[in-house]
This record gives structure tokens, sequence and C-alpha cells, in this order.
């Protein structure tokens, strides 16, 4: 399956970073780009920035980067919520021909330490304190050289490739604050930054992300500026917005490449706005969505069940909300009237920087089938056999192979010859079809699929149908090996807060939907504190299959 050819799609800019950034902000102009409240919505300290505003910040960071030494290529390490200051990062470190380098703020001390290490980030500038984490801490912790070190003239031996770090908050032995790493470019001409800019190509790495994977450390996904800004381009026509109506909120961290994407791309590429929250507290959303007059949430499906169970849900006015699913849980809300429909048939991951395929909104139901789209511009999309790697034909099933302009330059520190195959396609390790109308659809990960008396199951369909169960905040079902079936399905569940829910309303919802040998055998629920959770609410597979094994027979967990 091949889209339509590239020089064919509309919309499209400027194919660097440092362009499209350039093309909004003069496009917005005096118009507010986001709000934020330092502190959260009770402490009033609100920050509004507009398109002229940003583009200020943005080149305030890259004048520090030049007058650090930051060479073209660099790599500078992003370790923000969703604040301003991660945009200005961001784009300052495009503007300056650097790579902006983004870290999860879930991040153990452990994957820290790993991330740091991989990435090779020359620079790192961080929000000191999130929730119960201080980085600042982290990082002393790390090496001596950082925690008794002054930042004029610290040398890591654990991270060889650091030179400067720099805070939002106090300062900490070689790490200084973002305002006095500002004040280091203060004697760069504007003119070096603009030179810099100018000789970036689409074909450069851009960002470097990394894949919060369930499995495993993080993969670092290496991306060109292409492969990011013609996602950024296209996000306005896939989400249907008009210009200058997205006033868009999320708690969701830009530094996944889907929140990056939809955010960035939906809002500021349409001339909107941004209502920024660092860290998620549903009742907080709801009030910052009231005050802010936001007109799209972007929030995963766990976030709906906490704001439609958040305490203020039936005293607050969302009548602002435009683009909102009319068929989420938060469209009930008795004050919005919604008829969207999110673009929600879509394929894509973190190596090809958020889809490959889509239909945009509103797409009617009977055309997009119980598929996820059709192949983007330029992509191309076929389904080969897992074993022998040849191509099967329409309608049979196989592992959904894919390439095209916004697929990844390749993981970090792994040759491509052992990602790729021999045509440069990447095996994305997800089964699926391709019908005679070209439209894909997604039967879950290859090498989950739960084998129970002779029949396959797709964990991914029963986690997709008890997510929408009312109480479920996580989900991930397993196959537990058994004697007589072979493998038992086996749902694991984190309960929200007081949900009223046991084994017995899980299996009597799934029987509603689901023939009868895809049902749980079995429910076990867990305490969130017992598992280890991504950021997006992802249940860590490592170890949930002996957990669930272990559970099952009895021994203590």
């Amino acid at each position: 399956m091949t889209g339509p050819p590239l020089e064919e799609e509309p919309g499209l800019g400027d194919l660097t970073l440092s362009g499209w950034f350039r093309h909004v902000t003069r496009q917005g102009g005096d118009s507010e780009a986001l709000v934020y409240y330092e502190g959260g919505l009770e402490t009033g300290d609100r920050t509004s920035w507009t398109y002229a505003d940003m583009w200020d910040r943005a080149n305030e960071i890259a004048r520090a980067l030049v007058a650090c030494g930051i060479g073209k290529g660099e790599r500078v390490g992003i370790l923000m919520t969703n604040r301003p200051e991660f945009i200005s990062a961001t784009f300052g470190a495009a503007l300056a021909g650097a790579v902006a380098t983004t870290f999860s703020t879930f991040s153990t001390a452990a994957e820290m330490e790993h991330l740091l290490a991989a990435s090779g980030v020359s620079i790192l500038l961080l929000e000191r304190k999130v929730l119960k984490k201080d980085f600042a801490e982290m990082m002393a912790g790390f090496d001596a050289a950082i925690a008794d070190g002054k930042p004029t003239s610290f040398q890591s031996e654990k991270f060889p490739f650091l030179r400067h770090i720099a805070c939002i908050g106090e300062p900490l032995g070689a790490i200084e604050t973002l305002d006095q790493f500002i004040v280091r470019g203060g004697d760069t001409p504007q003119n070096i930054v603009d030179a810099r800019a100018a000789s970036v190509t689409p074909a450069d790495p851009g960002v470097l992300f990394f894949s919060s994977g369930s499995t495993a450390m993080p993969k670092g996904v290496l991306s060109a500026h292409r492969g990011v800004t013609l996602q950024l381009w296209r996000w306005p026509r896939w989400y249907q917005v008009e210009p200058g109506e997205a006033r868009t909120w999320s708690a969701n961290g830009f530094f996944w490449s889907g929140n990056f994407s939809m955010a960035f791309g939906g809002a500021l590429t349409s001339g909107g706005s941004l209502v920024l929250q660092s860290t998620f507290d549903a009742a907080e959303a709801l009030a910052l969505i009231e005050r802010e007059k936001a007109t799209q949430v972007l929030a995963w499906p766990h976030q709906y069940g906490q704001l439609v169970a958040a305490p203020n849900w039936d005293v607050v006015d969302l009548s602002s909300l435009k683009y909102v699913d009319c068929k989420c849980a938060m469209a009930d809300h008795p004050t919005i009237d919604s008829s969207w429909r999110e673009p929600y048939a879509a394929f894509g991951n973190t190596e090809t920087f958020t889809l490959i395929s889509a239909f945009p909104a509103n797409t009617p139901e009977d055309v997009i089938s119980g598929s996820v789209g059709k192949a983007c511009h330029g992509n191309r999309i076929k389904i080969v056999d897992p074993v022998s790697g040849e191509t099967v034909p329409v309608g049979e099933k196989g592992e959904i192979v894919v390439k095209g302009p916004t697929l990844m330059l390749g993981y970090i520190g792994v040759p491509n010859d052992m990602v790729l195959d021999g045509e440069g396609y990447l095996h994305t390790g997800d089964g699926g079809h391709i019908d005679e109308e070209g439209r894909l659809y997604w039967h879950g990960r290859l090498s989950d699929i739960i084998k129970t008396g002779g029949a396959n199951v797709s964990p991914v369909e029963v986690d997709t149908l008890l997510k929408t169960m009312t109480g479920v905040k996580a989900v991930q079902t397993v196959g537990v090996g058994d004697d007589m079936l072979g493998e038992l399905v086996v749902s694991c569940i984190v309960a929200q807060d007081g949900a009223d829910i046991d084994e017995q309303s899980v299996k009597a919802f799934a029987k509603e939907k689901l023939a009868s040998f895809k049902v749980p055998r079995r429910v076990l629920f867990f305490a969130e504190q017992e598992l280890s959770l991504t950021g997006s609410a992802k249940i860590k597979t490592a170890d949930l299959r002996e957990l669930a094994t272990k559970k099952l027979a009895g021994d203590s967990v």
C-alpha cells in the first residue's frame, strides 16, 4: 500500500524545525501562544506568551547555546514538564543548529543515568523539582564532579560529553539557574543564530526522542527535521481545526513524540494556543479548561475516567470545548455539545514520529470500517510473513512493515542494517492486514498473541474494551501458562481509587462484547505501587507475566 505522492500533499511549509518555528511565530505575532500557571492554578501566577514572546525566548536560549560552544548536530538535553521553557529550549536548540533531546520526567534514577549516557548530551536544561523528584539532586548523586563542581569548570567522567547543566529552580554545585545560563548569550550576535538556523537542512538530525517502551530501557530514536516538521504541518488537517480555534489543554509530556506533534502541530501550526499543565491533576485540569476557555483536550483514556470522577466535575462549565471526541466519557458533561470525532483511526510509533496511516477527524464509521487508516503521503506499508519476510496477499495477516519520509534516521548506537531490512523497511513487530480498499488493520503485537485452547487472542482487543469500563485506570492482558489450555487469558488491572469493580463484574462486562474464548479466565487486581507504569499508564510487561503467575499460584507478590 502506497500513500499519495509527497509532492502532492497540501499545507506543507519549511521542513526544518527552525523554519517551521519562524513561520508560526510570524503568523501568530501578538496573539497568545501559551498560558501557564507556575505552581498550579491556585497560585494565580499566570504566565502568558505571545507568539512573538515565544520567538524571543527561544532565541535567548539559542544565543546561550552558541556562547557555550554548542556545535551543529550536538545534542541538548531537555528534562522538563509541559511548561513554557520546554518550548523555548526545544526550538532554541533547533535555531542554534543542535539536536533537541527530550527526556521523560517519569524517569527513575536508573533510567536517567542510562538516558544521559546513551544520548551523549553536551548541555542539559532541566526542571529541578517535579512532584517528589529533585532532578538536580539526582544529577549530583550520579557524579561528585556535578555535586561539588562549578558551572564554569566541572568535567564529568561518567558523562564525558556533558559541559553545562542549567535548571529551573535553585542552583546546586555545577548546576546553574536557567536565568544564569541565558545571561551567557548576552554577547552573541543574533545574526550568528540566524545564520546557523539557515544552514540546517531537512535531512539533518533534528530531534532525539526516547521510546516509552514497556519491556526494557528506552531506545533513542533519532529523527530528521523533515520527518518531524511534516507531522507538525499535518496535524491541523488531521484534526480538521479552524485557524486560530485550537486552544489546547494538555498535561501529557511533550517529551513523547505523539504529544509533541499533536499539541505543537495541532495548535501552533493553526495559529491556536496551548493551555499548559505540568503534571496531571483532574480537578485542576477541569478548572484550567473552564478558566482559560480551552476548546480542545489531549488526554489518555485513563485520564478521561479521572476527569469524570473529579470532585468538581458536576460544577464546572466546559461549554468552550469544541474539539472533544463525542464518543469519550468527557463528552457526556451537560455543558458539552460536541459532534466532533478525533482522528482515532490511525497507526504510528516513535520511529515514524507519529502517524504513518490515518483517517482525518470526522471520517464516517463506514469508511473507517474498523481500520487504522490509509497510508499518509509518501509512505509505503506492506504486510509480510513474519518468518520468511515475503509479502503476503491482500487481506492476509502478517507483520506490518513501513517506510517513508517520516521514518527515523535510526536508533542511536545501533547500525541501520540491524534495524531495517534490505529494502529499507522497518519491521514494526505489529500484526495486521490490508484490505482491497487500501485500509490498514492492526491486530496487536505479534509477540503478545495469547494461544489458548487452540485459538489466538489479541490482548490489545481485550485491553481496548476493558479500558472503557468505568473504574479501570490501567489494564494489560497477558497469557499465563496452563496445562490444559496452553495459556490462560489473564487481565491485570489497576482500578481507579474508590472504584466498585471486581473479577466477576469485569468478566460480565467483557462477555457483552467479546467471543467467549477471549473473555479473561482470570482478572487480577494490583495497586499502582505494585506495578511499574509508564507515563501513559501502560503497565510494564517485563515482569507482569511472572507476577500474574505467582499471584494465581497463591505466592506472595
